[in-house]
């Protein structure tokens, strides 16, 4: 069976060169100082936010209990698949568990065991680390993970919301009742939206009432032909949501239908993090999205702040050589309690965007993941990792 490519890549891009990019002196004058607010003890934080709806989703970089990873075997795409990307998820496992437990969903028990033997095999420790048995198709954590949230009286729930292989384009039935097959293993309540398809890496929440997502992903009938807009705008309004950034987006430009997280997502609630304009263009975003991005206003109609990344200055190059036609983001990186996993190209501005991601968390260390295999069937880090916020009660 043929790879499904661009899995959560959120375009495939066009042939043309950007010559290069701005340096980080040169970029946006926003300094890390100037938007990474001192953060206060995560428990607080969540009390302290403003309860407008039935659930909050915590911000990513708010405490972890742990992280989940779904990982890659080779029932769907065979051994090779497994054997190229497989090395992503132990340098994950090994990082993450350093700061918070890691949660693999193992396909069956057998799997499980080859996975102990491999991440024995390479030294990770095993203290943090636990299993959990489910069948899946593919390893998108980010899409068909669990999406955790906290009702109003801080009891810890599981969204569920809808999943029909991106617009009905796969058919990952497995996948599909994968939150559910966790929920009734760690015994946490099911929020049942599954009338509402949506991914995980559809959307972008800035904790304080709005959310940011393209219609091309999250109104497509190829999802939800029996929900009008409004329908859609107040599932989200049970997380608090009342400000909607709607882009356009790019039906059919991708697998997923143009998803918000391959090129942008919120620093903090004052906050954007993105392309620049032409970055964007090539990117795939139009420009009606891009200047709708670029001037984008908050719940209390104050304009964002922006902080531009790069993509890498090339085409991604594959291990073997082979060049893929398009550049990698940077944006769709990971926030872990004490690391932050960035994907990597092998390019020149690897280190460029480390570094600047590196000034936006100080109290974190940036760890590049060299991506180049996953990326050529379309994901990045953000993609197949999904956080697992600390319980409160």
């Amino acid at each position: 069976m043929q790879k499904i490519t661009k899995l959560c890549m959120s375009a495939v891009l066009t042939t043309s060169i950007i010559s290069g990019y701005a340096q980080i002196k040169g970029i946006e004058k926003v300094q890390a100082k100037e938007i990474e607010k001192p953060q206060r003890e995560d428990r607080k934080k969540v009390e302290a936010q403003k309860i407008v709806g039935k659930y909050t989703m915590p911000d990513e970089k708010s405490k972890h209990e742990g992280t989940w990873l779904q990982w890659p075997h080779e029932l769907t795409y065979g051994s090779k698949y497994q054997q190229e990307v497989e090395p992503i998820w132990i340098q994950m496992t090994e990082s993450l568990s350093k700061g918070e437990k890691v949660h693999i969903v193992a396909y069956d028990q057998e799997e499980k065991e080859r996975i102990i033997e491999v991440l024995t095999d390479q030294g990770v420790n095993m203290e943090k680390i636990d299993f959990f048995i489910a069948p899946t198709d593919d390893v998108w954590a980010r899409d068909t993970g669990p999406i955790f949230v906290y009702d109003n009286d801080k009891n810890l729930k599981i969204l569920d919301p809808g999943f029909n292989g991106w617009g009905k384009k796969t058919p990952y039935k497995k996948d599909a009742r994968l939150r559910e097959n966790l929920s009734n293993q760690l015994g946490i309540e099911r929020i049942n939206w599954n009338k509402f398809v949506l991914e995980g890496g559809a959307f972008e929440l800035d904790g304080n009432g709005t959310v940011l997502l393209t219609r091309s992903a999250v109104t497509n009938k190829n999802r939800n032909a029996k929900l009008l807009e409004k329908d859609i705008e107040k599932y989200f309004s049970e997380l608090g949501v009342t400000n909607f950034i709607w882009l356009d987006g790019a039906p059919n430009l991708d697998i997923t239908d143009f998803h918000i997280d391959g090129f942008a997502k919120f620093h903090d609630k004052s906050t954007i993090i993105t392309l620049k304009e032409k970055d964007l263009a090539e990117w795939g975003a139009s420009g009606k999205d891009i200047n709708k991005l670029l001037q984008a206003k908050d719940a209390t109609g104050n304009k964002y702040k922006y902080v531009y990344l790069p993509l890498s200055k090339n085409n991604v190059t594959l291990k073997n050589g082979k060049k893929l036609d398009y550049k990698g983001s940077y944006i769709n990186y990971y926030i872990a309690n004490e690391v932050i996993l960035v994907p990597n190209y092998n390019d020149p501005n690897d280190k460029i965007a480390n570094e600047m991601i590196q000034k936006l968390y100080p109290d974190r260390k940036v760890l590049g993941i060299d991506v180049r295999e996953l990326y050529k069937n379309g994901g990045m880090i953000h993609c197949i990792t999904q956080q697992q916020p600390i319980n409160l009660k």
